[in-house]
């Protein structure tokens, strides 16, 4: 008979890896994150306590999880802190323009092929999207265009 001498962390399972689970991109938020950062954009900047009341206006949460999440956030580098009297205050360290366009171009290359134009085709096909918000991409388009005489 053979005894197995275990130490903390052995396991007597062999596990396979799980193909289908991928690394989230550093680059990225969760879905949690960027629910967090909305609200750091929003105000500008925040102290824990501040983010966490306007967190807790959708959903009850706990001070020392907020906190946590937004250490993380600050090791990411999508935000910083300052040290105010006893508090720290987060600051967004990427700008919201810049993370919609990294998320756009991410989306854009990983969904639809690196063509811009084949996500703009599925949007405008959506049937969510009315015939006044076509006109304000159109309008916008023409802008970008220098197309002002249509």
């Amino acid at each position: 008979m053979r005894l197995w001498r275990l130490t903390y962390g052995d396991t007597m399972t062999k596990r396979t890896p799980n193909l289908m689970r991928r690394k989230q991109d550093k680059a990225l938020l969760t879905e949690v994150e960027l629910e967090f950062m909305n609200v750091v954009w929003a105000l500008g900047e925040g102290t824990v306590r501040e983010i966490l009341a306007e967190l807790n206006k959708a959903h009850e949460r706990a001070y020392t999880s907020v906190a946590t999440v937004l250490k993380i956030m600050e090791q990411k580098g999508f935000l910083t802190s300052q040290k105010k009297d006893r508090s720290l205050v987060y600051i967004p360290a990427v700008p919201k323009a810049d993370y919609q366009k990294t998320t756009l171009k991410n989306l854009s290359s990983k969904l639809f092929n690196g063509t811009p134009a084949a996500l703009v085709a599925r949007l405008v096909d959506d049937e969510d999207v009315t015939d006044d918000m076509l006109a304000e991409m159109r309008a916008l388009l023409d802008e970008r265009l220098g197309d002002h005489d249509r």
